[in-house]
């Protein structure tokens, strides 16, 4: 199967989990910014055994705040996970989070995203783009990966890989809403729920005040408009360092809470880089970062402190969501 895109929306990428091991070369990872609802949707198209390019891996397009219309050359399975879209196949509404069967010639559109940012759409065999650095993850930056290094656009074709039909079709109804997103807790402010993202102490932690890890700690901050796939920028409570935030420049992972000179924090996403010169009072764990990748701007989040055995037990429970799915799917 192959998919033509008609229209591409304001930022549509080819996404996998990233160019894992490249840091010290100097390349960033990319890859989705919300993984986890990358991976819903592979399993639920498909992509999670032997007899597919990479299982559960494969790339995908990732969509950001509102999608694009494209045309299906061949039958096959596909399934959005992430962002609402109001996606519609020829005209009809399909549902989120299940294996949906196109037929060669119908097309999938797109709208505004209603709730959260990013949409992932998964097709049965991956999109089998040319892999670069061992990813097919598009760093635009750097010209890498995806469809030559860029965002897609109005007229691409794109390949899907080799898919062997192993599991049946499969529907995450609303009693599935557990499964759906990651189990990151909330806090209550006035009428709203925000999502509380878990941080690990950071490298850096010791040269903020114990104001500043208090303010991180009970602090309401808003997304800003110059957020992107290489940092969440949030406005604030300000964090300030003992003395100052510049240091010298040190290794940066996904999540990592930068703080600038100004004292407010930048929470590093998929895109972020290698190495960077302002202190890291915390970095919020793996399966907390969807939630902050799906944040709109103007929207809030808060943090809260846990430990790394804390973090390593939410790690685990994440995994062991993923391969429920699967099993459910093979025995359905």
């Amino acid at each position: 199967m192959a998919l033509e895109i008609l229209a591409a929306g304001p930022l549509a990428t080819v996404q996998d989990m990233g160019r894992e091991g490249m840091g010290s070369l100097g390349y960033r990872r990319c890859g989705a910014a919300d993984k986890y609802a990358m991976r819903l949707a592979n399993i639920l198209a498909g992509n999670m055994k032997a007899g597919t390019d990479v299982p559960e891996r494969a790339a995908a397009i990732e969509f950001t705040l509102s999608g694009g219309r494209i045309r299906f050359t061949k039958a096959g399975r596909i399934a959005l996970a992430g962002a609402d879209m109001s996606p519609k196949l020829d005209g009809e509404d399909i549902p989120m989070y299940a294996s949906v069967q196109v037929r060669a010639g119908q097309i999938l559109e797109l709208g505004f995203a209603a709730r959260g940012l990013r949409m992932y759409l998964a097709v049965g065999g991956g999109i089998n783009t040319k892999p670069v650095l061992g990813s097919r993850s598009t760093d635009c930056a750097c010209a890498l990966g995806g469809a030559d290094g860029r965002a897609l656009r109005a007229g691409d074709i794109l390949e899907t890989g080799k898919f062997t039909e192993q599991v049946g079709a499969f529907a995450l109804g609303e009693d599935y809403f557990w499964l759906k997103r990651p189990s990151h807790p909330y806090r209550s402010v006035g009428e709203q729920l925000l999502p509380v993202l878990r941080v690990v102490a950071g490298p850096q932690e010791e040269a903020f005040t114990e104001e500043a890890k208090e303010n991180l700690r009970r602090g309401v901050y808003q997304v800003t408009s110059d957020s992107n796939r290489m940092a969440c920028r949030l406005k604030g409570p300000a964090l300030a360092a003992k003395g100052g935030s510049d240091i010298l420049s040190d290794g940066i992972v996904e999540g990592s809470i930068q703080v600038a000179a100004n004292g407010l924090p930048m929470v590093m996403l998929a895109d972020h880089q290698t190495t960077g010169g302002y202190a890291k009072i915390g970095t919020v764990i793996s399966t907390d970062i969807p939630a902050i990748a799906q944040r709109k701007p103007g929207e809030c989040i808060g943090f809260t402190y846990i430990t790394p055995k804390e973090a390593g037990e939410a790690y685990r429970k994440e995994v062991r969501k993923l391969e429920w799915l699967k099993q459910e799917m093979i025995t359905h």
